[in-house]
């Protein structure tokens, strides 16, 4: 097997120029609830190692003491759920707890939205030494208040009309209903299908929010389209959150970590960026550092991607369809993408969602949409039918799963292609291909990808040409 890129070499994504059309998504205006400052940190390198990142961390801490409380006695951690660990979040939440316990009350709730709780083995496997007590799952059904309301007029406006209802912000109760002196918010910032790029306030308006606030704002994503999405640094469903921060969240005593990670010169994802403080601009500054450095772009369309889901963090396709949406963009019509997931073994977090998909399967979005209009079951679950949209190929190309659990009439259920998981580990030995172009032994040619949901892959005409461009904000 050997590396042949061709003529058609990936890039990263360049700087913007005047490529492309910008919309209203992507602009700042202060009716959005986007007022910037400046971070409090921002740190990039080639490669920022653990002990440079621990002493990043102990000026935040030092920081919060001078911005928002000298002596917390009750701290609350949000780190991402374990479908994040690459990113190091687990760590970094550690170490937060362990230089903080000796003088405060710390908990902990992963952001898991409607995600499935951990285990206390996951707990340890994510947060090390951390007491599981303290570690609280977040009850997306029923832990949340809600807080209020961003209106259907502001949603219609900044969606241009692609969704006209309100989004009801509920959030979770512990958050909001007890008294906290300092609430630390951590995660990784990378391309995302929802919000453009994830992290920042979506720990709050996704992975702390109730069934309505998650069922409306998928809804709105999808309905806006996913490829209009991903790679913009602020998209309707983002503004919306923005507004909502602004006028309903500005009492909490909370601040952002932000990390970036890209592939070093062996391979290997790497902490490249560390962004701390408590407003938009340190989002923008690591959405920024990602859109440079983790959107790989091609000049013509992949005919054949394959990708692994790690077993130890993918088992539903609600979270390894991340491998659909950050490569549907760089698949050519008539393409396929092939996902191994050997952790797989449902198709959504919660039963209710599981059925869902199971009954309706990944259709095109007018399909999705025609059902969604009949059915009470797809609009109680709403965000389970935008999940659907988001992952469908519209029929452009085959998406095929070898599944480490999941029966092959299971897969095709749901209307997409089964690949049997170890002859898919004999054809595609995974630990021997390098990331990039591949030309397997019998002149086939792949695009490996080892970690799709560390990036996104597109043509550069899918990237520039679509309803969203790039803004310099």
């Amino acid at each position: 097997m050997r590396g042949d890129p061709g003529t058609n070499a990936p890039t990263l994504f360049p700087s913007p120029g005047t490529e492309g059309q910008v919309s209203r998504f992507s602009r700042i205006h202060p009716q959005f609830g986007l007022t910037l400052a400046m971070p409090w940190i921002s740190e990039t390198a080639k490669e920022i190692k653990k002990p440079e990142l621990l002493a990043i961390l102990d000026r935040a801490i030092e920081e919060a003491r001078e911005r928002i409380c000298g002596t917390p006695k009750r701290v609350l951690l949000l780190p991402p759920d374990i479908t994040r660990m690459h990113s190091g979040s687990g760590w970094i939440t550690e170490y937060f707890w362990e230089k903080l316990k000796d003088e405060a009350e710390i908990h902990v709730i992963p952001t898991l939205g409607q995600h499935e709780p951990h285990t206390p083995e996951q707990n340890k496997q994510m947060f090390g030494n951390i007491p599981n007590e303290i570690i609280h799952a977040h009850d997306w059904r029923d832990g949340c208040v809600k807080v209020g309301e961003v209106s259907a007029d502001f949603v219609k406006e900044i969606s241009d009309g692609a969704a006209d209802w309100a989004i009801p912000i509920w959030l979770n109760k512990m958050l909001m209903e007890e008294q906290w002196d300092l609430i630390i918010n951590i995660g990784h910032v990378v391309p995302h299908e929802v919000l453009g790029f994830a992290n920042h306030n979506k720990n709050y308006f996704i992975g702390l929010a109730g069934k309505d606030l998650i069922c409306t704002s998928h809804m709105m994503a999808a309905s806006c389209g996913i490829e209009n999405n991903l790679g913009n640094l602020i998209t309707p469903v983002r503004a919306v959150f923005n507004k909502a921060e602004d006028e309903m969240l500005g009492h909490l005593p909370d601040f952002y970590v932000q990390v970036v990670l890209a592939r070093n010169e062996e391979g290997e994802l790497v902490h490249t960026g560390i962004h701390i403080g408590d407003d938009l601009e340190t989002y923008l500054n690591a959405a920024r550092q990602s859109r440079a450095e983790n959107i790989t772009v091609f000049d013509e369309p992949v005919k054949k991607i394959v990708c692994v889901m790690q077993g130890d963090e993918f088992f539903s396709t609600w979270v390894a369809n991340k491998s659909v949406y950050r490569t549907r963009m760089a698949i050519a019509d008539g393409g396929e993408l092939l996902v191994i997931a050997p952790g797989l073994k449902r198709f959504g977090e919660q039963p209710d969602v599981d059925a869902l998909i199971r009954k309706y399967g990944y259709q095109p979005t007018e399909k999705i949409l025609e059902l969604y209009k009949e059915n009470e079951d797809m609009q109680d679950l709403a965000h389970g039918t935008a999940h659907l949209m988001h992952g469908t190929s519209e029929g452009r190309f085959t998406i095929r799963y070898a599944p480490g659990h999941l029966k092959q009439e299971e897969v095709e259920q749901v209307h997409f292609a089964y690949a049997d998981y170890e002859e898919t580990l004999k054809r595609y030995p995974i630990d021997q291909l390098k990331e990039g172009f591949n030309t397997m032994p019998d002149g086939e040619e792949i695009f490996f990808i080892a970690t799709p949901s560390a990036g996104l892959w597109s043509t550069k005409e899918k990237l520039y040409n679509r309803k969203t461009g790039f803004a310099e904000v």
